[in-house]
């Protein structure tokens, strides 16, 4: 019989914007805690519910003799997870929860039906917990460091917190076998006209942001062995032969004497596949640039998330407007595009704010930008500073912490226009002044004149 059976909350299929993006990458983390409880002696199985339904994994979990169930949760799957775990003790299985927010929400996901939170790194925490719901005693459980249960008398009870692995390269590599690959990068070359997989070389970031979630990994930074990582990128190109890949690290160019080794070792043995990646503007210089392009990097990522220094010191952020400049420039003049990540709304915000973050987009004209309004997730210094103003308007078992509300931030229609405008004022200046462009150009002007006057108009309204 099977000890574990691993899973997660997201259903491409029911996931209305992903079906238009069709990028999907597999669970690496469910995949790291398999292959680590395998190499250990136990019975694992994933069941991978990005190609399926919900309906799939509830006849499944009905189907099959129940033994212990782990259910990865995040933000965004919240509503799901819940669900499935619903359904799953109704059909006898043992329930346990881990990931980025359960930690945050111990209580709320005991009380929704999980007999055990993890919270931080999950492989040795699983590891101890399955022996520890053989040995099916409250005792056995409060022995297990990273986890969190109801005591008999319904209390909640936390055990300590666990020691991160020190050594990443004693682990296995993800258990890629247990999901399809193959659809996976089907998927990807049908939407793209290329395939992609991923893999990480690091764990953790380091960095303080305060609006980021730290809840697995904590602020720490981790890495492997480069010659290791080289080991599993030569073995993906030759077992999947993709086109492309997505190194999934939180920030990739940390460390520039790591990055030397691996770029190195991937000469060395002949090995080059085009990859983006996620770096920080004051984790790049030229040389780490002159690596990236000589490595592959076709697209680099940076989050910017403001043109205002003011909004970004009060971020945490540890780089400047002019850093961020840089860094995209870097990556131009290498043929390397650059993508920008930017966050409206953001405590203390105002509307100068907001004009400097379109002025350092229009200069620093990356390639590709994504906006989001910021919100607070439980657990970080952010929503603990405005705890006090925060709104849950649905209920929390249907809802995600992108749905609160913030008391006194301005309205949704303030920051949409605020986003037409960015667009329309970039629009404009990448186009050519000459006298064929003149009709697009006049029209954009009368775009951004009719915008900036709603979105000044709208400055007042605000959202509770």
């Amino acid at each position: 019989m099977t000890d574990l059976l691993l899973t997660h909350g997201y259903f491409m299929a029911e996931d209305a914007k992903e079906l238009q993006i069709r990028k999907p990458y597999v669970p690496l983390g469910i995949l790291y805690i398999c292959s680590h409880l395998r190499q250990k002696g136990f019975s694992v199985d994933v069941f991978d519910t990005t190609f399926s339904t919900t309906s799939d994994l509830i006849a499944h979990l009905q189907a099959q003799p129940p033994t212990v169930l782990g259910i990865y949760a995040n933000l965004m799957t919240r509503k799901k997870v819940i669900e499935i775990l619903s359904v799953a003790r109704a059909a006898g299985w043992k329930t346990i929860v881990g990931g980025p927010e359960p930690g945050a929400y111990v209580a709320e996901y005991l009380e929704a039906g999980a007999d055990v939170v993890v919270f931080g790194e999950g492989e040795e925490t699983m590891e101890e917990l399955l022996l520890a719901l053989r040995a099916d005693s409250p005792g056995a459980l409060r022995m297990v460091r990273g986890i969190a249960f109801h005591e008999e008398d319904g209390r909640v009870h936390r055990t300590g917190e666990r020691p991160q692995i020190a050594d990443l390269d004693s682990q296995p590599w993800p258990a890629r076998d247990t999901v399809e690959i193959e659809r996976y990068m089907k998927t990807w070359s049908e939407a793209h006209g290329k395939s992609s997989l991923s893999f990480i070389t690091a764990r953790g970031c380091p960095y303080r942001c305060r609006w980021c979630s730290h809840q697995v990994f904590g602020m720490t930074h981790r890495r492997r062995n480069p010659i290791k990582v080289v080991d599993e990128v030569e073995w993906l190109l030759s077992r999947y032969q993709p086109d492309m890949a997505w190194i999934a690290d939180d920030v990739f160019t940390i460390h520039h004497g790591w990055l030397r080794k691996y770029a190195e070792e991937m000469r060395r043995r002949g090995l080059r596949v085009p990859f983006e990646c996620i770096s920080r503007a004051d984790r790049l210089n030229a040389e780490a640039a002159d690596i990236l392009a000589g490595l592959g990097c076709f697209r680099l990522w940076i989050g910017s998330e403001s043109g205002s220094q003011r909004i970004l010191n009060a971020m945490d952020r540890g780089v400047t407007v002019e850093q961020v400049h840089a860094a995209v420039a870097l990556c131009k003049a290498r043929g390397i595009q650059t993508g920008m990540f930017l966050m409206w709304g953001y405590e203390g915000e105002e509307i100068e704010d907001i004009e400097a973050t379109i002025e350092h987009v229009k200069r620093t004209d990356p390639d590709v930008f994504l906006t989001t309004v910021s919100y607070p997730i439980k657990g970080t210094a952010y929503y603990d500073r405005i705890a006090t103003s925060l709104v849950q308007v649905k209920p929390w078992g249907i809802s995600s912490d992108r749905e609160i509300v913030v008391e006194g931030r301005r309205s949704a229609d303030f920051y949409d226009n605020a986003d037409r405008l960015l667009r329309s004022e970039v629009k404009l200046a990448r186009l050519p002044h000459n006298a064929e462009s003149e009709p697009a150009e006049r029209e954009l002007q009368q775009q951004v004149i009719a915008l900036r006057e709603s979105l000044y108009a709208k400055a007042g309204q605000v959202s509770a």
